[in-house]
């Protein structure tokens, strides 16, 4: 017994502790030793180094075990050995805590946070950091986002599971394991907080009056599951996407404002392809004539914007992805890009890429900017220039267009079948009352796109622009 007296008389220091008996703080301490360098805990040793030994040992014994095994997490139990120890005729308990290569353990009940987790600094264990908490968890599970473990492990999945269960596919422990949302530990990674409820990374959308960030018209936040982002986003650049009409000799054309398939890449591009280890938002801005995307991460190395217009894909998020997949949202790699571009075919207006080194953005332009009235510019300046990005070269173009609400356009229209207009004109065609009708047509001569004829009574009104739908 001379090296564990010598031990003793040593005294406490980073890798010995002395406890009289057993309690709550005892297992803190084998959390630091196993975060740190692992050491060596006494029970029956008080802070003088007076040994008191315990009374009931094997229950103690017991204690030690059944706290390693049901308070720490990850699973500690392999690198813990509690003995029964004689010394001067009583008996204390000694366990033996080896550095585990599960770094950063943890109390059950309070997670990956510093109020959990603890190191030995000195003679004393003090919670970590939210850093050495960080850097313990990028030593054992790597760089990757998705694949280190969650900070928060108390997670629920109810967008996800009904997500899954909407295509038939099982949700349980075993097919989170699989995908990656839970480790072979049982810790939920940063891919399960991700398809969280809890998850913590969100879109941004922004709808602006015009064509520059002044005018706010609406703003939202989607949060919570990555699936009910994409949804909820979706939903909401959906009704913004409006639908114009035009009359082509008997036949009523539609067309969108923006192909469906195209806003429904762009947002799975950005969530698979965008950095994580970044808190920053996915951020969508509306305007009159175009939607712009813009994700944090850039091109990952060695892949150019030439590149991905070929339809060559590098996910940055792998495990992400394969969940997309699995869940039909993503058909096959690398044919997000060139779908979109296919969206614009026959369009002189293609969207437009660009890429930093942290951040990529893409515009999408308005399809029916161009069949608007144009003629007329009434800002000061072009309010928009785009670069044609496709794998076909296009020139630079400058558009000046005028933009029309829902009955600007109505009243548009009857010049297809009239040269003049009056006021009762426009409230038939509208079913609109004559103040409502006198004032679209104010707003329509303000904005030059129709000229007032006479006065009184006797008030007529032409299309200044000179063109027919």
């Amino acid at each position: 017994m001379a090296f564990e007296i010598k031990e003793i008389q040593a005294g406490e220091d980073l890798t010995t502790e002395f406890k009289q008996e057993f309690s709550e703080g005892i297992k803190k301490s084998i959390i630091a030793f196993a975060n740190t360098k692992g050491g060596t805990l006494f029970i029956g040793i008080n802070d003088n180094k007076e040994i008191v030994g315990v009374d009931n040992p094997n229950d103690v014994l017991c204690q030690v075990s059944n706290t390693v095994r049901s308070a720490i997490k990850p699973d500690l139990t392999m690198f813990v050995n509690a003995t029964i120890e004689r010394i001067k005729r009583v008996n204390i308990i000694k366990v033996i805590v080896q550095k585990g290569t599960a770094c950063p353990y943890y109390l059950a009940g309070k997670g990956i946070r510093p109020e959990g987790v603890y190191i030995r600094q000195g003679a004393s264990s003090v919670p970590a950091s939210e850093t050495a908490i960080l850097n313990m968890i990028k030593e054992t599970d790597g760089e990757k986002y998705e694949d280190v473990r969650s900070l928060n492990q108390e997670l629920t999945f109810k967008e996800t599971k009904d997500y899954f269960q909407k295509e038939n596919i099982t949700f349980g422990l075993n097919q989170q394991k699989t995908l990656g949302l839970v480790s072979v530990n049982g810790i939920y990674t940063n891919l399960g907080l991700l398809l969280s409820d809890q998850a913590v990374h969100t879109i941004k959308l922004a709808v602006f009056e015009g064509f520059e960030k002044e005018v706010f018209k609406d703003r939202r936040e989607f949060s919570g599951s990555l699936l009910k982002q994409l949804s909820d986003a979706y939903n909401v650049l959906d009704i913004y996407n409006r639908t114009h009409a035009e009359v082509k000799g008997l036949v009523r054309v539609e067309k969108r404002d923006y192909p469906e398939d195209a806003i429904r890449e762009i947002l799975l591009n950005a969530l698979v392809h965008r950095d994580y280890s970044f808190s920053g938002s996915i951020l969508i801005s509306v305007f009159d004539d175009r939607i712009e995307f813009v994700s944090i991460g850039g091109l990952p190395k060695g892949i150019s914007l030439e590149d991905i217009m070929l339809g060559i894909s590098v996910p940055r998020n792998e495990k992400l992805a394969a969940v997309f997949y699995r869940l039909r949202l993503i058909e096959a790699y690398g044919t997000g890009i060139p779908r979109i571009m296919r969206g614009y075919a026959g369009c002189m207006r293609k969207p437009e890429l660009q890429a930093t080194g942290n951040a990529f953005k893409i515009i999408l332009p308005n399809q029916n900017v161009t069949n608007n009235y144009s003629g007329i510019n009434t800002l000061s300046k072009p309010y928009f220039t785009y670069a044609a990005a496709d794998t076909v070269n296009y020139p630079q173009v400058e558009y000046n267009v005028l933009h029309f609400n829902e009955n600007e356009e109505k009243v548009m229209m009857l010049f297809k079948t009239k040269d003049i207009i009056v006021r009762k004109d426009v409230e038939a065609a509208l079913s609109i009352s004559q103040a409502m009708a006198v004032r679209i047509l104010r707003g329509l001569t303000d904005k030059g796109a129709i000229r007032v004829i006479g006065a009184g009574k006797r008030t007529r009104y032409s299309n200044s622009l000179n063109k027919s739908l």
